[in-house]
């Protein structure tokens, strides 16, 4: 087993997803980057908020989103700036109340909403978050 907050050692994507243990992770990982052709950024966060090892997809130098890895589950940071806020909130009725719910509860700083999202179950929020991202994308 890996210990996430072991900054000597860079764990692999294989390693993460035996500590998450659910498939769901390695699934989630795989179609962003067959979707996306992007390869993965494994990176130590020394922030004390998030500490310990966690996955960032980039496209074109723009982050899509990050992963926090946990046991049994993953939470996804995805960023609604400036650009992607208008299109985010025109197409928030579509989405579900427990994404909408978190989009209001989350505070606006510096003109950015920080989301954390947890996915455990291949459910209505999992497909929200990759909406979240071609949002995000196409901006």
């Amino acid at each position: 087993m890996i210990d996430l907050q072991d900054r000597s050692h860079c764990p692999t994507l294989e390693e993460i997803g035996q500590h998450v243990k659910n498939p769901l992770f390695q699934k989630f990982c795989w179609e962003i980057k067959g979707k996306y052709k992007i390869i993965e950024k494994i990176e130590f966060s020394s922030c004390s908020l998030e500490r310990g090892w966690n996955i960032k997809f980039k496209k074109a130098g723009k982050s899509l989103c990050t992963i926090y890895p946990r046991e049994q589950y993953f939470t996804v940071l995805l960023v609604v700036g400036q650009k992607e806020k208008g299109a985010v909130e025109a197409a928030l009725p579509g989405f579900t109340a427990g994404l909408q719910e978190l989009y209001h509860r989350t505070k606006e700083g510096n003109g950015q909403r920080w989301l954390m999202i947890d996915l455990e179950d291949q459910d209505s929020m999992y497909y929200d978050v990759f909406r979240l991202i071609e949002i995000r994308r196409a901006r």
